[in-house]
């Protein structure tokens, strides 16, 4: 799959930070916004959405991943995440995001922004290595 383009990358940072000013954290005070790229050239996006019983907190990328499936992305495959957070350094995906974008970007490039110089760029791969997913059940 090939990586998003400059002017995709751009509008892939810009729509996870502007996500990032929806979200609902008035516990951890700690907004995130994601987008995520599919194989359609789609770009969809969520912010964190947090709950007094903290377990059932939603982050954004996995918020940004269930709008794709929700607008009718049936063969979702993720070219690209992009998770933008209001600080100084940037964070990279939570374990149980990285189980779900495994799901459907195996091969997707991540990466972490926020409103300082810094960012990580990985792949979910290198995230999440030795991950379980679809293949492993075919």
């Amino acid at each position: 799959m090939k990586n998003p383009t400059p002017a995709q990358l751009r509008q892939l940072k810009a729509a996870a930070k502007t996500a990032a000013g929806r979200a609902y954290a008035p516990y951890s005070k700690f907004t995130v916004g994601a987008a995520i790229l599919t194989s359609t050239d789609r770009i969809y996006s969520g912010c964190n959405v947090e709950n007094a019983s903290y377990g059932l907190t939603n982050c954004a990328e996995r918020t940004a991943i269930f709008n794709a499936v929700a607008a009718g992305e049936k063969r979702l495959r993720l070219k690209c995440v992009v998770v933008y957070t209001p600080t100084d350094i940037p964070t990279a995906p939570c374990g149980a995001c990285r189980q779900v974008i495994n799901e459907f970007g195996p091969d997707a490039r991540i990466l972490s922004v926020c409103r300082g110089k810094g960012h990580i760029a990985s792949s979910t791969r290198e995230l999440l290595p030795g991950a379980f997913g679809p293949a492993d059940l075919a």
